[in-house]
């Protein structure tokens, strides 16, 4: 593969809501560190979390204009079973861009329901993660 994840990076994820009264910080989703990794040619592995939770990610990294990446998130918080899906692609570096990073953006959604009821599956937001 042409383009390298492997690597740290910063990400965040925002409820999608058109609704532009919310204050922005209304709209949290979720924070944590992506650790990507690259265990074969074309497969993604590596870890997303943060403070008190961590989801090992599997899935795969397709070339093209621009790459995508489309892996699973699974874990256990406290006795629950956390299961999300990614779909990224890395942003094109703009020609005259300054002082611009590598940035994947994408949607998740929740496979699995959090048990407590407050969590349904099929909720979607918005992700981006910038390399660290």
């Amino acid at each position: 593969m042409t383009v390298d994840f492997t690597g740290t990076w910063a990400y965040r994820s925002l409820v999608n809501s058109p609704d532009l009264t919310l204050p922005f910080n209304d709209l949290a989703f979720g924070a944590g560190t992506l650790e990507l990794t690259e265990p074969s040619a074309c497969d993604i592995g590596g870890t997303l979390g943060g403070p008190g939770w961590s989801l090992e990610l599997s899935g795969t990294a397709t070339p093209g204009e621009p790459p995508r990446l489309r892996w699973q998130g699974r874990g256990t918080i406290g006795e629950e079973v956390w299961v999300y899906d990614y779909l990224g692609y890395l942003v094109p570096h703009w020609e005259n861009g300054v002082g611009q990073i590598d940035t994947i953006v994408g949607s998740i959604v929740r496979t699995v329901p959090h048990s407590d009821g407050q969590a349904e599956a099929g909720v979607t937001a918005t992700f981006f993660a910038v390399r660290a």
